[in-house]
């Protein structure tokens, strides 16, 4: 089959002749249908093959929906034809937070080898994706599988990160979204559907932010040297009470400890290495300061709902699998407005 591969040059990612998968016991070959680009895929491919803890070359894309092609033996819960969105942080299934469904904290998975599909196990953006376990796979219903792909991560990691901070995001204050890429706009969606606050989008782009306003934000402001004083002036001097950093780079999360209010939440979803010191007086009393990776399975079946209801919709760009390097270059280069998506089988539109 043909598939999208990183081999560990810290070159662009060429499509190139693989092996066809074959489901073993308790696994499912899926025909892709779509499958998601993301930033974590950058940095993935930033690293030297010799430093990467899983084989190369890699099949890149761990957000993946398609219909079932074949089941492994043991398999009854699905059919073929079947169509499924796939649950991408893999984890052993066994441990107290894969019991509870919480795969993406499984303390185990690093030390048994287990990793999330092309992010260390062959990922999506190929024509056949092997999901190693029936349980990771997520009915899509009636949702068509290029616009509900993005929200396998695009939409579950911000759903996450903003149910977390749900008890802070009350009336009368302001919720504040640094960056509004492929999960930022998807973030001011789910905070207008869940809760109640003033909105407040930033980011360096101006397109992006007429995305946001398009999606919903109250406010938008470019992210430059006056926007935390621009966001305490809309705050009337007091502060967001909840800050989700999409970027995370060092000057995004130095934003976000400016324009964070007392008692309030930042949580720093982005992998842009940022560090953002916390300790007595570093930061307005009462702070919280977390990280956040992915959401729960039951999530991704929540976001999927908050889809039917039209609540959410990821801004797509589309392009073939022979387009997938072109799509990476555009990410990179801060081109793509919402999401860039791979179709496998070749159509675009």
């Amino acid at each position: 089959m043909r598939a999208l591969c990183y081999r560990g040059d810290a070159g662009a990612p060429v499509v190139t002749a693989v092996p066809d998968p074959e489901p073993g016991p308790g696994q499912v070959l899926l025909k892709v249908a779509a499958a998601g680009v993301c930033h974590s895929d950058l940095a993935v491919m930033s690293v030297p093959g010799q430093a990467l803890p899983f084989p190369l070359p890699l099949v890149l894309g761990h957000e993946g929906a398609g219909t079932v092609a074949a089941l492994g033996a043991g398999v009854t819960r699905w059919q073929v034809g079947d169509a499924v969105a796939v649950y991408g942080a893999w984890g052993c299934g066994l441990c107290a937070a894969c019991a509870e469904g919480r795969e993406n904290y499984c303390p185990r998975a690093a030390g048994l080898g287990i990793f999330p599909p092309g992010l260390g196990a062959a990922g999506a953006i190929a024509e056949y994706l092997l999901v190693d376990d029936a349980r990771h796979l997520v009915p899509l219903g009636d949702l068509d599988p290029v616009r509900a792909v993005p929200l396998t991560d695009a939409g579950l990691t911000p759903y996450h990160a903003i149910k977390r901070a749900l008890p802070k995001l009350r009336p009368g204050g302001a919720a504040v979204v640094i960056g509004v890429g492929g999960l930022g706009h998807v973030g001011v969606q789910l905070l207008r559907a869940l809760s109640p606050p003033t909105v407040v989008a930033l980011d360096v782009c101006e397109d992006k932010l007429a995305l946001a306003r398009e999606v919903g934000a109250h406010e938008t402001l470019l992210s430059d040297e006056h926007a935390a004083a621009a966001v305490r002036e809309l705050t009337g001097g007091v502060g967001a009470r909840a800050v989700f950093d999409f970027v995370g780079a060092p000057a995004t999360v130095a934003l976000a400890g400016a324009v964070v209010g007392m008692d309030g939440d930042i949580v720093i979803v982005g992998l842009g290495g940022g560090r953002l010191p916390v300790g007595f007086g570093a930061l307005p009393y009462g702070t919280t300061v977390s990280t956040t990776y992915w959401g729960t399975r039951a999530e991704l079946i929540e976001v999927l709902d908050l889809a039917r209801t039209g609540a959410v919709e990821v801004h797509l760009e589309t392009y073939t699998l022979e387009q997938a390097p072109q799509a990476y270059a555009r990410l990179h280069d801060g081109k793509v407005r919402g999401r860039a998506v791979i179709l496998p089988g070749g159509q675009q539109s």
